[in-house]
């Protein structure tokens, strides 16, 4: 039984080095956080847009649960 897996891609579009860093810090802790709701054996990549270096952590959060349960991460 394999865990999922979360992959980041950030462009240097996004911003400096340190909002780039720390969007991607945020986004592990949302997946780690969040592991079961990932299902199991499954690889997600996440290309981080500007848009989102100005959410907060909840909205972030409640995006990516929501994309990830259209793309069937919650499998019965």
């Amino acid at each position: 039984m394999e865990r999922s897996r979360l992959g980041l891609t950030v462009t240097r579009k996004f911003g400096c080095a340190v909002l780039r860093n720390r969007s991607k810090r945020v986004l592990r802790e949302i997946f780690r956080k969040n592991r079961e709701a990932f299902g199991e054996s499954l690889d997600f990549v996440v290309n981080v847009r500007a848009p989102a270096a100005a959410r907060e952590y909840a909205s972030l959060e409640r995006e990516l649960l929501r994309v990830v349960a259209r793309a069937g991460g919650q499998r019965s």
